[in-house]
């Protein structure tokens, strides 16, 4: 694991105001001087201190002078973490490690110091594509639940998850999500190839929630939230089922939410939609422009896979749904670069993908980022259907040697730094080139990340207050600046 111990973010801004949900601060202390982490292509900076300079006094900037604006004095959405889903099949990978490299791969994901620190996890009700194969956890036709046992993920994937909350302090904010009900409370009476699952077991189904939370939480691992379906509008040769935005509306007015409630969970983040940015809006607009449904929706949550080219990831819905429905949260659920080679894990683009992703999830208003597979073996596997991906760590199961793709480090510009409570604040830039976000955290540290996709170096400043302090941006790099 090659320079991935970097110093701890203990930087405070001395008397800076306190952070408040309101939208504006009155007061910001100057700053005075800014400290640059940086990750780069060509160059062995992996979250590396490679930089600090003075801030100065710098009033009007011209237009000629390339600049990062920022201003602490609005805030908006507060951030609740940065993680990943532990599967079956980053479970079972996980197992085959040895010893030592397991204790490394949870202290690199988990740790606030020598690490990049995850405070989020998601994980799966049920069989999904990432499991070696498909499986429920009642007998079929087992309507009062009787056989309900988790037996299955006692093996890999309970005991990973308890440790990666040992590894992360003691408390991993944990989600959960169905990839689909049992064969026979479908209609095509089949875990895979999409179907609907019978009006008929509707209450049925929002029980076993039920069943799989208390489950889980009696083997040590809290459920902060869950997700109503994982990709509802696709039918996939892989465990899958399809709502429509109004069935899925019905199902959680009538069946989901009152069982929630009724059952004392009622304080569980209940999660809508869970699939890509392209038909969040129609999702959202359906559900929560229905009181009664809205009611027990915490927020809508989505993933990445509608496309693949920076223009047309289509943040805007994003933003959309954020000043359409400013009482509910936005949390991306899942994305990972599909189509998985060995010999492309060191592909500068995979990480380009999350910065991107990221930086502009963050300013259109999104509270929580979780990636796909935190682990997947030397095939971007192990799945039952052969849907082989990228994750930001893959283990040669065959030699027990971890491979760290730059997908880790960039994700770790934000996770590591960004701590959960923190306030989006204020941030832009002059320069198409240069993509940015920026925190203030509950310490009141600052943190800025900027990113530079292009092949030229890129000198700048960073502007606050009307004072700036000149850095730059290497090419293809990522950078994480605190302010103090």
């Amino acid at each position: 694991m090659k320079n991935l111990i970097v110093a701890a973010l203990v930087i405070p801004i001395g008397c800076a105001a306190q952070v408040s949900t309101k939208k504006k601060i009155n007061t910001v202390k100057q700053p005075t001087s800014v400290t640059v982490y940086t990750t780069a292509g060509k160059s062995e900076l992996r979250i590396t201190q490679n930089g600090k300079a003075d801030f100065k006094d710098f009033a009007q900037p011209l237009e000629t002078v390339p600049c990062v604006f920022i201003d602490p004095s609005h805030t908006f959405q507060s951030f609740i973490g940065i993680g990943a889903a532990i599967t079956d099949a980053s479970a079972e990978t996980f197992a085959k490690l040895p010893a030592a490299q397991q204790q490394e791969l949870l202290t690199a994901y988990f740790d606030t110091e020598k690490g990049i620190g995850y405070t989020l996890a998601r994980t799966h009700i049920n069989s999904c594509d990432f499991s070696s194969g498909s499986y429920t956890y009642v007998q079929d036709n087992d309507t009062a639940l009787k056989t309900f046992s988790i037996a299955h993920d006692e093996q890999f994937r309970i005991p990973m998850i308890k440790r990666a909350i040992a590894a992360a302090g003691g408390h991993l904010t944990t989600f959960v999500s169905p990839w689909t009900p049992p064969a026979w409370m479908k209609d095509n009476n089949d875990l895979l190839h999409g179907g609907k699952l019978k009006p008929v077991f509707r209450q049925n189904w929002a029980n076993y929630y039920i069943k799989f939370i208390r489950a889980y939480e009696a083997k040590g691992i809290p459920v902060w939230g869950l997700t109503v379906q994982n990709e509802p509008m696709a039918n996939q040769r892989w465990e899958s089922c399809i709502f429509t935005a109004e069935e899925e509306r019905d199902f959680i007015k009538k069946y989901l939410g009152p069982t929630l409630q009724k059952e004392g969970m009622a304080g569980k983040k209940l999660i809508a939609w869970d699939h890509n940015r392209d038909q969040m809006y129609q999702r959202a607009s359906v559900i929560l422009n229905d009181k009664e449904a809205a009611k027990y929706i915490w927020g809508i949550g989505f993933h990445w896979y509608e496309t693949w080219t920076g223009s047309a990831m289509q943040f805007d819905n994003v933003k959309a749904v954020s000043q359409s429905f400013p009482d509910k949260n936005l949390i991306f659920t899942e994305g990972c670069k599909e189509k998985f080679h060995l010999d492309s894990v060191d592909n500068w683009t995979l990480g380009e993908r999350y910065g991107i992703s990221m930086i502009n999830d963050f300013n259109s208003g999104t509270a929580a980022w979780t990636d796909w597979n935190i682990l997947l073996d030397e095939k971007g596997g192990p799945n039952h259907v052969g849907n082989y991906c990228f994750a930001p760590v893959h283990a040669d199961t065959r030699t027990g040697k971890l491979i760290y793709t730059n997908a880790f480090y960039y994700m770790g510009h934000f996770s590591k730094f960004i701590r959960p409570g923190a306030k989006r604040i204020g941030a832009s830039s002059s320069r198409t080139q240069l993509q940015t976000t920026a925190f203030i955290n509950t310490d009141n540290s600052i943190v800025v990340v900027v990113m530079n996709t292009t092949d030229q170096k890129i000198p700048y400043h960073i502007w606050m207050g009307g004072k700036a302090a000149a850095t730059e941006c290497l090419p293809h790099s990522i950078n994480t600046l605190i302010i103090q």
